[in-house]
C-alpha cells in the first residue's frame, strides 16, 4: 500500500474529551455501508503479539480496567483509516487500539476504525515487534499514525532486538510524534506513562505490563484471576475444615456433659 505524502484528509482535528462522556452523532448501521476487508493473514513470526496480548488476556482485562464498554473500544487486528476511499492510500492495523467516546457497534460493522464515521482518530496504538514489522514500526507506521493524528503510538520488542528499544512511545505534538520519557527502574525493568490511558505501560523481564498509577499495582491477569480463585477456594476449605473441626469438638463436648450428667443421676451405692 502507498502511504500518503503530502495530504490530510479532514476533518480529524478533535476536541479533548473525558472518557466518561458520550459520543454525539454516529452513522447509520444501514445495510449496503461501507465495510473494510480483513487483514492480510500474520507472518509466524508473528506469535510475538498473541503472547503478549491475547495469551496473557491484557485486552479482556484492559476492557474491565477502562470500563465504559459502551463507548470505550479495545480492538486489535484491524484496519484504521481516515475515511471511505482512502483505504488505498493510507490504512494500518496496530496490534492493539484504544479509543474512548466512540461506537463499538460501528467498528464491528465496518470491520475496522474509520475515523470520519467515529468522528475522532483512536486514542492509543501499540505495536508488538516482531522481524518482518520491525522497520515499518518504526518508520512508516509511526509517520502514518501521526497523519491519522492519533495522540499515542507505543511500542513493545520483547527482546529489543528489532526495535533498538525494548519499550517506546510517542506523544502527538501538532501533527508529529515526540518521543516520551522511559525511566529504567531496574535491569529487569522499564516504565513509560501513558496520559491517554492514565496507566503506566512496562517492559518486565520481556513481558508486557499495564500498571495502575494509582494503586501502583499490576491491573488484573487471568493470572491474578486464577490466583485469586485459588486463594477463595483454599480460604473456603479452611473455613469448612475450621467448622467441621469445631462441630465434632461440640459434640465431643456434648457427649462428655451427657456423661458426667448421667454419672450425677445416678445414686451413690
Amino acid at each position: 500500500m502507498r502511504p500518503i505524502r503530502h495530504r490530510r484528509t479532514t476533518p480529524f482535528r478533535f476536541a479533548m474529551t473525558t472518557h466518561t462522556s458520550k459520543p454525539s452523532t454516529r452513522t447509520s448501521l444501514s445495510p449496503g455501508r461501507f465495510r473494510l476487508p480483513d487483514i492480510p493473514q500474520r507472518e509466524p513470526d508473528e506469535v510475538t503479539q498473541f503472547n503478549q496480548l491475547t495469551r496473557t488476556g491484557h485486552a479482556h482485562h484492559l476492557i474491565q480496567h477502562l470500563g465504559n464498554p459502551e463507548t470505550t473500544l479495545v480492538g486489535a487486528d484491524r484496519w484504521i483509516i481516515a475515511e471511505p476511499g482512502t483505504f488505498r492510500e493510507l490504512a494500518r492495523y496496530p496490534d492493539l487500539l484504544i479509543a474512548f467516546n466512540v461506537f463499538p457497534d460501528l467498528y464491528e460493522a465496518s470491520n475496522g476504525y474509520i475515523i470520519s464515521e467515529q468522528g475522532k482518530p483512536p486514542d492509543f496504538v501499540l505495536e508488538v515487534a516482531s522481524r518482518s514489522t520491525a522497520d515499518t514500526d518504526t518508520g512508516a507506521k509511526r509517520e502514518d499514525y501521526a497523519k491519522l493524528l492519533i495522540p499515542e503510538y507505543w511500542r513493545f520488542d520483547e527482546t529489543g532486538e528489532y526495535h533498538g528499544a525494548r519499550l517506546a512511545g510517542d506523544r502527538l505534538a501538532g501533527d508529529m510524534y515526540m518521543p516520551m520519557d522511559i525511566d529504567e527502574l531496574s535491569q529487569d525493568v522499564l516504565q513509560g506513562y501513558s496520559r491517554t490511558l492514565n496507566l503506566l505501560l512496562r517492559w518486565e523481564r520481556g513481558e508486557l505490563a499495564f500498571y495502575d498509577p494509582a494503586t501502583e499495582r499490576h491491573i488484573v491477569t487471568y493470572t491474578d484471576l486464577r490466583i485469586r480463585a485459588e486463594i477463595a477456594e483454599a480460604r473456603a476449605e479452611t473455613a469448612e475444615a475450621r467448622l467441621q473441626a469445631e462441630r465434632a469438638a461440640r459434640m465431643q463436648a456434648e457427649a462428655r456433659v451427657r456423661q458426667l450428667e448421667a454419672r450425677l443421676s445416678q445414686p451413690d451405692d
